[in-house]
Formats: structure tokens, sequence, C-alpha cells
């Protein structure tokens, strides 16, 4: 174009230096929160905590295994990976019975699993559990 220089080397390779860290940072946001893929699951029983740490209608997030663990209003226990079904993240905050993801703002039931705001469409994968000895324990085999 008339009037306009061609671009110096230095500006090419600043732009192709820069290009890298973009991409870079789109998959950091895609780990936003511990950024876990479901193989963080339980892949068999892990002990969780005291069955008393749940309460009727409530729920109690275990973080260091990606559980969460509420029981109904008749005391049935339920279990469900905290592992987000929209892109793999790491669910870490629990409202009361709510499960937000941090990565793009899905929301669950942690009574039912099932999604309650998207861009989640599928609910979260449903564990064993039971309570043995007064303790809590979830995962294949529990």
């Amino acid at each position: 174009m008339p009037g306009r220089s061609p671009a110096s080397r230095r500006t090419v390779l600043r732009g192709a230096a820069v290009t890298p860290l973009a991409g870079l940072g789109l998959t950091a946001c895609a780990g936003v929160g511990g950024g876990v893929t479901a193989d963080a699951t339980p892949t068999g029983p892990v002990e969780l905590g005291a069955e008393s740490e749940v309460t009727k209608g409530g729920a109690k997030l275990y973080r260091d295994h990606n559980v969460v663990v509420s029981r109904d209003g008749n005391g049935t226990l339920k279990a469900y990976s905290t592992i987000c079904t929209h892109a793999g993240c790491a669910i870490n905050k629990l409202e009361g019975t709510k499960l937000i993801c941090p990565c793009h703002g899905s929301e669950f039931d942690a009574v039912t699993g099932k999604v309650v705001q998207a861009p989640a469409t599928e609910p979260l994968n449903e564990l064993s559990v039971k309570a043995a000895n007064g303790k809590l324990v979830a995962g294949p085999g529990a």
C-alpha cells in the first residue's frame, strides 16, 4: 500500500513470539481452579470424613477428593464427582446445596447432580457412597 512501510523484521518476530503465548493463555483459562479432568475422580473407595458432617437436607464438598456428598430429607446419602461436565474443571465452591464451577459458571444441584445453570448440559457423575463405622466412604467399590 502506498504511504505504508513494510513490516520490519523486528515487528514480524515480535508478533510471532506473542502468538504462541496467546494460545497458552487460552489453555490456562481452561484449567482455572485446578483445571483437572475426569481422571481426578476417585478410582477406588476413599474415606471422606465423619458421617455427621452431612446433615439432612445439606451437602459437604470434599475438595481433596473432588467429591460432594449430600443427604436428602429422608436421610439418603448421594455422592457426585465435582469435576464439571462442561470443561473438566474442579468445582471448588458450594453454597448450601448448589455447586458452582469457577471456570465458566456452571451450577449443579448437589442433591441430584443436575445442572441448574449452563453452560454445562450434562449432570455430574454419580458415585457410590456409604457410611461405615461413622465415616463416609465414596467412589467405586464403596
